[in-house]
């Protein structure tokens, strides 16, 4: 039996939301196993319906840089700490990675890397990193960046929070003005905002679909109003409410946020602007960066730090 340590159970209860003691019988129950304490959790109905939530602790940020409306990339850029993060030096060496993302035909980080770098043919991007390294004294990475590009419509991008998040949207549409421009920008803060995980219901796969019946329909086993009930009863309450989760994850599905009534969805919404266009709007695709997603940063105790410097 692996030791479960408070450290884990602090963790388990900052991913789920769920009680301490309830995060403790879980690990326990699983041999200390933090996916599956988390799906143990889950299936109790003791934490919240979404998957593990990826901890936001990485310094850096994301910038985007685009060529007209019809191509954009995104790059997230990492550093040790946000003193660094916000430094100019290394804010300018980020939007120089991003303009050359742009202009990049690289499908993968290692032949993005052996570029030659934009602002010096003489170097490639990774001896252009290393050099910024070296200048700067702490350790940076390119981390990860992804190039959209518009083959009947456009793109629009929006960054939030100073490059925490980077959100690129691509659309088709035969009419590309600034209200069609407009609508999209806002359906990048809408991504940006409440984070989809897919465009539309159609795009789903059947094994995320499965998992998540899987999932509710433990939740429903240990539900007392439900004890008994006839298997098609609760077939039917498992469908339910996958569709509400559903519409929580794709885009079109969700309430959009600056709807007047509340109730119009982001599909909604681009066909009323669609039909004041002359055009019909269509969303291809949504790229979504956030900083620090799915890292961790070793927790930082100074004090111990310092005395171990000293030698106590």
């Amino acid at each position: 039996m692996a030791e479960i340590t408070a450290a884990m159970v602090k963790e388990l209860r900052e991913q789920t939301g769920a009680g301490m003691m309830d995060c403790k019988k879980a690990l326990n129950e699983t041999n200390g196993n933090m996916d599956e304490a988390v799906e143990f959790l889950r299936k109790n109905g003791q934490a919240k319906a979404e998957k593990k939530a990826s901890r936001i602790a990485a310094e850096g940020i994301c910038r985007i840089a685009a060529k007209g409306d019809k191509a954009a990339a995104v790059v997230e850029v990492n550093s040790e700490t946000d003193f660094v993060a916000k430094n100019e030096q290394f804010q300018q060496f980020v939007e120089a990675v991003a303009e050359q993302a742009v202009n990049s035909d690289a499908t993968d980080m290692d032949a993005f890397l052996a570029e030659a770098w934009n602002a010096d043919s003489s170097k490639t991007v990774k001896e252009a990193l290393v050099e910024k390294v070296a200048v700067i004294g702490e350790n940076l990475n390119i981390r990860r960046f992804e190039k959209v590009e518009a083959a009947n419509g456009c793109v629009v991008s929006y960054v939030h929070g100073g490059g925490r998040i980077g959100v690129i949207v691509e659309a088709d549409t035969a009419v590309v003005n600034d209200a069609v421009k407009e609508a999209l920008s806002n359906i990048a803060m809408q991504v940006a905002a409440l984070n989809p995980k897919y465009v539309a219901t159609e795009d789903v796969s059947e094994e995320y679909k499965e998992h998540e019946k899987e999932i509710l329909k433990a939740q429903i086993e240990q539900d007392p109003k439900m004890a008994g009930k006839p298997e098609k009863v609760i077939e039917g309450a498992i469908v339910g409410r996958l569709n509400k989760e559903l519409k929580e994850v794709c885009l079109l599905e969700q309430i959009y946020v600056k709807a007047e009534d509340g109730k119009q969805t982001v599909a909604q919404y681009l066909a009323q602007v669609g039909k004041e266009n002359g055009t019909e709007l269509s969303i291809k695709r949504f790229v979504r960066f956030e900083t620090g997603e799915g890292l961790e940063k070793k927790n930082e105790d100074f004090a111990a730090e310092v005395a171990a410097q000293m030698g106590k």
